[in-house]
């Protein structure tokens, strides 16, 4: 967590967030189970996490499921609700699919997620105030299987990397609509 004292890992196997409390000053956690982890959907296969830099939302995404699960995060307690579910897909797309990386844009504004299968990246318009999202559009990666993407610090750029077709592909964002323009 931004104050240090909570730390989270998802697990993809057990559909769970686990929160472990640190003890201050030390690298050291704190007691087990408490607070306890937050359970996702059996079988989705919570992949990654993010934390929204309001320090008041998380995004979580499922492997087998391709959603986006968004979460209230008590930052008193550790502990985290869930508040709305989202496809990472357009709707209508039948084919195989499994959801990968997750990142939000430095301005919160938008969150973006890799579709391996479809491959894409889906553009979320994230709400300000409950930190809920809309799905705007998906861009194609130009390769295959997107395994990793990342945004540059400035949050003018993305890079995707397409595992299955070994290339990298750079994308321009615009900076009022969070739109992918490949470069």
């Amino acid at each position: 967590s931004p104050d240090g004292r909570f730390l989270f890992n998802d697990d993809l196997g057990l559909d769970q967030l686990f929160i472990y409390s640190m003890i201050p000053g030390r690298a050291t956690l704190g007691v087990p189970d408490d607070p306890a982890p937050l359970s996702i959907k059996p079988g989705s296969g919570p992949r990654h996490f993010a934390l929204h830099p309001d320090g008041r939302h998380a995004y979580i995404i499922t492997e087998m499921g391709s959603t986006i699960v968004v979460l209230d995060f008590n930052a008193a307690k550790g502990t985290f609700a869930e508040t709305q579910t989202v496809s990472t897909l357009p709707a209508g797309f039948t084919g195989t699919n499994t959801g990968g990386e997750i990142a939000l844009h430095p301005t919160g504004r938008f969150l973006y997620a890799s579709n391996r299968g479809q491959d894409s990246v889906a553009l979320f318009r994230v709400d300000a105030a409950s930190g809920h999202l809309t799905l705007v559009e998906t861009v194609s990666t130009q390769g295959k299987t997107p395994r990793h993407f990342a945004l540059d610090p400035s949050g003018r750029w993305l890079i995707a990397a397409n595992q299955d077709s070994d290339s990298l592909v750079a994308f321009r964002i615009d900076a009022a609509t969070g739109r992918l323009t490949p470069t």
